[in-house]
């Protein structure tokens, strides 16, 4: 059995004296796992670092198999990723949501929009929206997706500002009104055409955005019975800290 692509790092762990394994998320073939073999020696060790994509091949004896990874570089990200508080947070936060999905599934869009996170965490502003993004493609992928498109009470598109956490769908201000306090915001920076150009992202836009996404990927991992790794509120708290430093003004 053997198969070629790219793949990001998500994580590594050492295997014996100087081999890992290293997991990968590709988009053919999904998250998967193999054998480095040296991985731990100077030649392969900087390539190995979480964000990292490598040209990878993959061989095993039986498809069930671990197998063994053949790696070269391709696209180097951890030098940034390791001197940025966000970089380092949500590397560790975008593989435990890759985590929640079962191994070896092609998921070419989580794929695509991982790599654009990983290259877009350099801005506060850009990174936090693109990780709110990724998460409701996340949730997407696991049968748990929002509705954003029209309102469930009266069919509207107009004025969608909050999410029914029953129906996970969204729902207009008046409509919405006399059920504020059991719904969830929904800032308008997720809906399509709702924001003007040029307009900033403010902190309270970004701390709906998680809240929204939160409450969902929460009962995810309530149904999986899995423990909340904690790599969220981290960061949550470098994104915070970044906003207050570049933008003050918007808290």
């Amino acid at each position: 059995m053997e198969w070629s692509g790219h793949g990001v790092v998500l994580t590594t762990r050492k295997h014996g004296e100087n081999d890992v394994i290293l997991e990968v998320m590709t988009a053919d073939r999904g998250r998967h796992l193999g054998l480095v073999r040296g991985g731990r020696s100077k030649r392969h060790r900087p390539a190995l670092q979480p964000g990292n994509e490598l040209s990878l091949t993959w061989k095993a004896r039986l498809s069930d198999h671990l197998g063994q990874f053949q790696i070269e570089p391709h696209t180097a990200r951890a030098a940034d990723l390791m001197n940025s508080g966000i970089g380092l947070a949500a590397v560790q936060h975008l593989a435990a949501l890759v985590r929640l999905l079962p191994e070896r599934h092609p998921y070419p869009r989580i794929y695509g929009a991982l790599n654009v996170v990983l290259d877009h965490l350099d801005a506060s502003d850009a990174a936090a929206a693109l990780m709110i993004r990724f998460e409701l493609e996340l949730l997407q992928e696991l049968g748990a997706g929002l509705d954003l498109t029209s309102c469930a009470a009266t069919g509207t598109t107009d004025d969608l500002a909050y999410v029914s956490p029953r129906s996970s769908r969204a729902v207009s201000r008046e409509a919405g009104r006399p059920y504020h306090d059991k719904l969830l915001p929904l800032p308008s920076f997720l809906l399509e055409g709702q924001r003007q150009a040029g307009t900033e992202l403010t902190w309270q836009d970004v701390t709906q955005g998680f809240r929204l996404t939160g409450f969902f990927l929460d009962r995810q991992l309530g149904e999986r019975n899995i423990t909340d790794s904690g790599t969220r509120a981290l960061l949550t708290n470098a994104l915070e800290k970044r906003y207050r430093s570049d933008f003050p003004w918007n808290f």
